[in-house]
């Protein structure tokens, strides 16, 4: 019995200090001059430099995508990606942010955590409803906040949470991948 007691009481210990957190790999401040979605903006710093910023730990709705020239739809959009990118648009554009970079993207895209003052904007987007709790890429002490407030957003059925079983994001860009990749039905012209 005693010697379950003791890794119990060490576990149980380790679970009451504070979360390890990652610290930014920098902080860029500056103003947020392009909302591109619900998840992306655009910082200009100081310096005159633009960083194309991902919101670390959300998953915004896809918001439809037009050919600069012709306007064509060149890739749809999901329920809510407008409104998503509106909400953002509202907090942030033309504002001086604090960008706490966490990661670079496969994109090449600072991913991070956007203050406004003391205000959390990912954290805030899904408590509001405008976007998922990206679980895939969270880590501590975020993601029990984010996923908290995502449970909230659900409950309250507030911005997209007010369909009925809406689809992720990553859902819904592979299931657009796949549609690219699918065979033509044999006996079918070129």
């Amino acid at each position: 019995m005693l010697k379950w007691a003791i890794p119990t009481i060490l576990l149980t210990l380790l679970g009451t200090f504070p979360a390890f957190a990652k610290p930014p790999i920098r902080v860029i401040n500056g103003a947020v001059t392009r909302v591109t979605d619900g998840d992306t903006v655009q910082v200009i710093d100081s310096s005159g430099v633009k960083v194309k910023v991902r919101l670390f730990g959300i998953d915004a709705p896809e918001t439809e995508k037009r050919n600069s020239r012709t306007k064509a739809v060149v890739k749809p959009g999901q329920p809510y990606g407008g409104e998503a990118h509106q909400a953002l648009r509202h907090k942030v554009a033309g504002k001086q942010v604090a960008a706490e970079i966490m990661d670079i993207d496969r994109y090449k895209r600072s991913v991070a955590i956007l203050r406004l003052g003391n205000r959390d904007i990912n954290q805030e987007m899904v408590r509001e409803g405008w976007a998922w709790a990206y679980r895939q890429y969270l880590d501590r002490p975020h993601a029990s906040g984010y996923i908290a407030s995502e449970a909230a957003a659900r409950r309250e059925r507030l911005g997209l949470w007010q369909q009925g079983n809406p689809q992720p994001p990553w859902e819904f860009r592979k299931a657009l991948r796949g549609k690219g990749r699918q065979p033509k039905p044999r006996g079918t012209a070129p």
